[in-house]
């Protein structure tokens, strides 16, 4: 079980049936209070959000679900999850959790890349939107895709593995490797959510190996564009000064110009560049993004 930190708040998991699978979902704070979702990113989990949660002054109900493959939530068994399923999921589970009204979501890289998708296609369900470092992906061409398809089908083949670590302080050690600034303390509370134990003794990433394949699909900037650009809420984007996100783009790096031709689809945007921080910056900042989010949620319509 993990041991919690003396300033944690605590949270309550539920487990909910989300177009077939069994969905994780963290609640922290009174359920009667104003509600904020909070969407992780790609290799992470909900329990992520610990540290931010922890820093916010008001009274709110956050409600953090694991996506399908990652923590706690159910597996699909396919040959690789489609971006498209993350958008429907995060519809029912607002429907489940909100019906009708119009609710405030923050989502961080891949989950704002969800988030500002979900809030062009479905705007009228979002009040207010907080991307932290969401950026989407390099736009890919048409000529790749026979490249593309042929690495996919290779990859079915020959299915990627998750390799097991020896103790949860491996586990810590993995994820201070990810981020140099993530503190040992941070590090020890997250490991025993991002892994778990299996029947060998050995501790397993949660998350579905089949998330490391390639996408068959190539990913087109200018339909992300298309819905960024139907979002009537309020919109706080947040970057890490240091952040090290480049790193997965390879030679497809997002420059500056790319970034803000991006950002300017947005009608009503407000940007902020949190310094002494890199891509998790919700483990480096909390207290600062905390502080950020809580004066943009108090904002007047």
């Amino acid at each position: 079980m993990t041991q919690p930190r003396a300033n944690d708040k605590p949270s309550r998991s539920e487990f909910l049936q989300v177009r077939g699978l069994r969905y994780h979902v963290r609640h922290w704070g009174n359920p009667g209070a104003p509600k904020i979702f909070m969407l992780h990113g790609w290799m992470d989990v909900s329990a992520s959000f610990q540290f931010m949660v922890d820093a916010l002054q008001g009274d709110w109900h956050v409600i953090a679900p694991d996506w399908r493959g990652f923590g706690l939530s159910e597996r699909t068994y396919a040959d690789s999850y489609w971006f498209p399923d993350y958008l429907a999921d995060l519809d029912a589970i607002l429907a489940h959790y909100a019906g009708e009204e119009a609710i405030d979501l923050l989502g961080h890289s891949m989950g704002g890349n969800v988030a500002s998708l979900y809030a062009g296609v479905r705007p009228q369900r979002i009040r207010r939107l907080i991307n932290l470092e969401g950026l989407g992906l390099p736009s890919a061409k048409a000529e790749q895709a026979p490249g593309r398809f042929a690495q996919w089908m290779d990859e079915v083949r020959n299915r990627p593995l998750m390799r097991g670590y020896d103790s949860l302080q491996e586990v810590a050690a993995r994820l201070q490797k990810n981020n140099a600034r993530l503190s040992d303390e941070r590090a020890a509370f997250l490991a025993p959510h991002w892994a778990a134990q299996d029947a060998a003794g050995l501790w397993q990433i949660l998350g579905d190996p089949a998330h490391k394949q390639v996408s068959p699909i190539l990913y087109r900037v200018d339909e992300m564009t298309a819905c960024w650009s139907r979002i009537t809420a309020p919109v706080l984007w947040i970057e890490a000064k240091e952040s090290d996100i480049w790193r997965f783009f390879g030679q497809h790096t997002l420059m500056r110009d790319e970034i803000d031709r991006r950002i300017g689809f947005i009608p009503k945007v407000q940007v902020e560049m949190v310094g002494d921080a890199g891509h998790m910056l919700h483990h480096d900042q909390p207290e600062l993004l905390a502080t950020l989010i809580e004066r943009f949620l108090a904002q007047p319509a």
